[in-house]
């Protein structure tokens, strides 16, 4: 049974710091890609970071390039990402989502079958 739960949101100001956690109870964790989406109201999810069942392949949206960094650790079933020099515009719920079927990240919501509760950040100005 795959459950993905997400830790570390909050509410922080601009140029802080948060560390997200995605941690993964199912036995299969690193044989998929993951990644983390972003939702705000009125938009459509969108996908921030990916990574590859190993870690070697990552993928950054152009917004987050620099600032964010994704990694996991396969042996805690455990995904994270850690956010530095965050701005408003970085707010949203936060989902861990685990690829359907393919260890290399893509950036298409419905080619991802399990999905966390969500964590929400909040950066103020």
């Amino acid at each position: 049974q795959v459950q993905l739960v997400e830790s570390g949101g909050g509410s922080v100001q601009t140029g802080t710091s948060l560390r997200l956690s995605c941690r993964d109870s199912g036995p299969t964790f690193m044989s998929y890609a993951l990644a983390w989406f972003r939702q705000v109201p009125g938009k459509e999810r969108e996908i921030v970071s990916g990574i590859s069942w190993d870690g070697v392949n990552t993928y950054y949206t152009d917004s987050v390039k620099g600032r964010f960094t994704i990694s996991r650790d396969n042996a805690k079933n455990t995904m994270y990402l850690q956010m530095n020099s965050l701005r408003p515009e970085d707010s949203g719920i936060y989902s861990c989502a685990r690829h359907r079927q393919s260890g290399l990240p893509s950036h298409y919501t419905n080619e991802y079958s399990w999905w966390g509760q969500g964590t929400q950040v909040t950066v103020s100005p």
